[in-house]
């Protein structure tokens, strides 16, 4: 399987995550254990500061992808701390 490739075989991520993601260099599920939801989420962000980035779709889908559920499974007190962590709150 093509590197690039293994993002979209995760829950949650399509294909724009996708793309988004290898852009600020995360190609693989361990890419983005290594870098972490929030900090991924941050450099997102940064590298599209005029694009809205939903929360839900971005933050939250990418610790979903790495728990292997769907975004809006996670319990609340793991949104909170993951907004917490990404400075959105």
């Amino acid at each position: 399987m093509p590197r690039a490739s293994q993002l979209s075989a995760l829950k949650n991520i399509g294909a724009i995550v996708e793309q988004r993601l290898n852009e600020i260099g995360i190609f693989t599920r361990a890419d983005l254990k290594r870098v972490g939801p929030a900090a991924a989420y941050r450099r997102l962000k940064a590298k599209h500061p005029n694009t809205t980035l939903p929360r839900c779709y971005y933050l939250y889908s990418l610790e979903g992808a790495l728990r292997d559920v769907h975004w809006d499974r996670l319990p609340a007190g793991v949104k909170r701390q993951l907004s917490a962590d990404a400075d959105l709150d």
